[in-house]
């Protein structure tokens, strides 16, 4: 054992004393050691008590700490302090420009346990507010987040799809005379994933030319049938090499996950090749199947019985609802959300779903605040009429499964999203009552963020899926897919049971600021994976049609 590895012991001791507000003096004392013990002119591994006791700023209690990290890899009084912090704050001390003063605040103040939450919070510009942070700091935060996720080997589709659309857009330009096309996982729409895929029938030469002129500093390493290479932001890509006449093949071939292309040598041992992936199905006795859907589903059987959903698109798109203001805890206002909406996006009604008064953390509103935010939503719609502002809130569903509003509030909003924020460690018998209560409630009109998962970071409290989905049947409740590219939950894989359930979908961007409104895209992206139609989409329907559902569901109340 090294002695950086020694003086990093002593470090995260001093951290955790600080962290936990012990005795000031002795938690300065252990970071001195910390860095005394990095400086030493011998490896402590290799001195005796004596020796150590006697270097300046390490005394005998110091020393022995020392030879029992090396003997053991710790000491009780470390163990100690490990035994009370959960393992989500030893990782934000982890990260770059969070020392244990602002870690503590994040705990204690803006109770978040791990990472994922941090990182989330920072989109829901959470940070700011907070003793302490500002927008710069929340922002390097972020941008030290991202980087440590990097490092990890997984990478979330919307953190790569920028880079990887300029690398292909790169690459075409380079390649004028040949196929340059996205392949895998990337274009099958997953919404985690290990690398950028691209397949080309362009001449081996060529292409490590054209890589080589995208300028990126990592090395570029050629194999048999690809060539991988990093971009400025770590993130691995593969371009695999083909040629002209197998090109059709060799996409489709690449593009599907193993079960889709287990299904289709289920019609042929060999898939064919011909010029186009479109013949390549018609000779399996198929219809297209478009790439989202080809994940060894359902999808073989429908395209043998032509019977495929025509998959939603973002142009079908009507309107938006769950989406906050400067109300709660959003960075623009109500009016300029609404007016991005209307303008911006061409849509012709918007949901204002700011947090209840229980999310004290994000500035919920009260009794009172409601009545303020009501009065400036009939002012709105006033203004932009035809185009509609709908009332709604976001109200946490609590431990025992009811809403945080009395009846009488919740009678006044034309919809209510009901979610879970907090006590997510409950198992999954709890969790999935809690959920089914709320979902009961009569003035539910949305479950969302179902699970409450943060990708890459926070797997979601366990659930019983098909108890809750067959809930929201029964009650007529419809069922979010958040479209937040850290959530996108409800996960894709139950899409198809809601819908066969009758349940309806809808891709809710949960947009804390006018450019979040833009996940939409996001959530179309999933909405298409699950099978989604824009008839069995809540925010595909017309305003008069969604106008009809809400007054429908208040009236059987």
């Amino acid at each position: 054992m090294d002695n950086k590895t020694i003086a990093r012991t002593f470090k995260l001791c001093g951290q955790l004393m600080e962290l936990h507000n012990e005795n000031p003096f002795r938690s300065k004392a252990i970071a001195s050691a910390s860095f005394k013990i990095d400086k030493l002119p011998f490896q402590a591994a290799e001195a005796s008590l004596e020796k150590l006791s006697e270097q300046p700023g390490i005394g005998k209690s110091t020393a022995e700490k020392v030879i029992q990290i090396i003997t053991t890899g710790t000491f009780p009084e470390l163990d100690e302090l490990l035994a009370k912090t959960p393992e989500g704050i030893l990782d934000m001390l982890k990260i770059k420009g969070l020392g244990p003063k602002k870690v503590q605040i994040i705990w204690n103040d803006l109770d978040i346990e791990t990472v994922g939450e941090l990182y989330y919070a920072c989109n829901e510009n959470r940070l700011i507010e907070a003793k302490g942070f500002g927008l710069k700091t929340q922002e390097d935060i972020k941008k030290a987040i991202e980087f440590s996720l990097a490092n990890q080997g997984w990478f979330l589709y919307a953190r790569v799809e920028n880079s990887a659309n300029t690398v292909l857009t790169q690459l075409r330009a380079a390649l004028p005379d040949n196929q340059v096309e996205f392949t895998g996982d990337f274009r099958r729409k997953c919404e985690v994933l290990e690398q950028v895929e691209l397949i080309t029938d362009a001449q081996r030469n060529d292409l490590n030319a054209a890589i080589i002129a995208l300028n990126n500093e990592l090395k570029i390493e050629d194999q048999e049938d690809s060539i991988s290479f990093k971009d400025e932001n770590s993130c691995p890509f593969v371009v695999y090499t083909t040629s002209k006449e197998n090109f059709a093949q060799n996409w489709l071939i690449r593009t599907g996950s193993e079960a889709h292309l287990e299904l289709l040598k289920s019609s042929s041992p060999t898939i064919p090749s011909a010029p186009t992936e479109l013949e390549i199905y018609q000779s399996l006795g198929l219809d297209y199947i478009t790439p989202e859907l080809r994940e060894g589903l359902d999808e073989v059987s429908l395209a043998k019985a032509h019977n495929l959903p025509k998959l939603i698109e973002f142009e079908d798109l009507q309107g938006t609802v769950h989406n906050h203001s400067t109300y709660s805890d959003g960075v623009h206002s109500l009016k300029e959300m609404a007016l991005y909406c209307k303008d911006a996006l061409g849509l012709s009604y918007f949901g204002i779903c700011d947090h209840s008064k229980t999310a004290v953390y994000a500035n919920g509103l009260t009794e009172e605040r409601l009545q303020q935010q009501w009065a400036e939503v009939e002012k709105l719609n006033q203004e932009l009429a035809p185009f509609k502002i709908f009332k709604g809130i976001e109200s946490d569903i609590l431990s025992d499964g009811s809403l945080d509003y009395s009846d009488d509030i919740l009678a006044q909003f034309d919809f209510v999203v009901a979610s879970v924020h907090s006590n997510l460690k409950m198992d999954e018998e709890k969790a999935t009552a809690r959920l089914i209560k709320a979902i009961e409630n009569p003035y539910t009109t949305i479950l969302g963020h179902p699970t409450g998962r943060l990708l890459l970071s926070r797997a979601g409290y366990p659930l019983d899926f098909k108890k809750v989905i067959d809930a929201c049947a029964a009650n007529g409740v419809v069922i979010e897919i958040n479209a937040n590219p850290l959530r996108l939950d409800l996960d894709w894989r139950w899409h198809r049971y809601a819908l066969e359930k009758g349940v309806l979908l809808s891709i809710n961007p949960d947009a804390h600021r006018t450019e979040g409104l833009l996940d939409m895209h996001y959530g179309i992206h999933i909405a298409r994976k699950g099978g989604l139609t824009k008839e069995k989409c809540l925010n595909a329907f017309t305003l008069e049609e969604i106008s009809r559902f809400f007054a429908d569901r208040k009236a059987k109340i």
